[in-house]
């Protein structure tokens, strides 16, 4: 054996890693996208034919759909803030499911002095394209929703919000 030559089981091993790795990544940019208003950003990590549910809504077919719905959600969100933690990534082959855990913060220009709270779990499945995994199925099962108020001024006595990025 050469120097360079990976034994089979070691090789398995570091695909393995770099997998779930990359799975990881795509779970979190899918969050980190949104929470910056990039729809474009967002569609590159989903799947052409993904299903997509959140909470009880209907499910959401196809890509592009699923940007749409999702640009429709957040127009007018002021920021937002998605807290994600990846707690299993199974892979199969080019296939994968992950458990990802999801709290949520949102501030509407309507209503800037509140922002709402969601907690729930994302079920989502993964499949390896060409140029790399994608998210092909999503579920949102939402556990808990409520309104933050910051009666104390906190924010104000902080320097209010910002810097912005």
């Amino acid at each position: 054996m050469s120097a360079t030559t990976i034994p089979t089981s070691t090789g398995a091993a570091i695909r393995a890693l770099q997998d779930r790795i990359d799975i990881t990544d795509v779970l979190y940019r899918y969050a980190s996208t949104i929470d910056r208003f990039d729809l474009d950003g967002m569609r590159a990590v989903l799947a052409d034919d993904i299903v997509a549910q959140y909470g009880n809504g209907e499910p959401v077919v196809g890509g592009d759909a699923v940007a749409g719905w999702i640009g429709e959600a957040i127009a007018g969100v002021v920021w937002q803030h998605h807290l994600l933690s990846v707690y299993h990534v199974d892979v199969d082959g080019d296939r994968a499911k992950a458990l990802v855990y999801h709290t949520s913060h949102q501030v509407f220009a309507e209503d800037p002095d509140n922002a709402k709270l969601l907690v729930g779990r994302y079920h989502n499945e993964l499949r390896r394209e060409a140029d790399g995994w994608k998210i092909s199925g999503l579920m949102l099962e939402l556990l808990w929703g409520e309104v933050k108020v910051d009666a104390a001024g906190y924010l104000d006595a902080v320097g209010g919000r910002g810097p912005q990025a």
